[in-house]
């Protein structure tokens, strides 16, 4: 995961997101981004070498400000629910998006 998360930084993802209740939080400059403010770019799913069971996600995201930055989570069942609510939202506006662009 380290790779990959400075793969995205070289890249410009250089902010850190935490999900919140209330939307998606830059952790640095503090604006909090609500699911429509919000593409995810590119993502990546890492699996534990001593625990199959340990597993998570990095998302590379990018904001409708052009901020650009990531956001890692557990996946499965010790994924945190905030994070899967907004992102389920996410990609529920991209997949609207994409049907009208079609």
């Amino acid at each position: 995961m380290v790779s990959s998360l400075n793969s995205f930084v070289e890249k410009g993802y250089t902010e850190d997101y935490k999900a919140l209740q209330s939307g998606l939080k830059a952790l640095k400059s503090g604006k909090i981004y609500q699911p429509e403010e919000v593409r995810v770019i590119d993502f990546h799913r890492f699996e534990g070498s001593s625990d199959p069971a340990d597993n998570s996600i990095l998302y590379a995201i990018e904001t409708s400000d052009g901020q650009k930055g990531t956001l890692v989570d557990a996946f499965g069942p010790e994924s945190d629910t905030k994070v899967t609510e907004f992102m389920q939202q996410v990609e529920e506006i991209s997949k609207k998006v994409n049907k009208e662009i079609s």
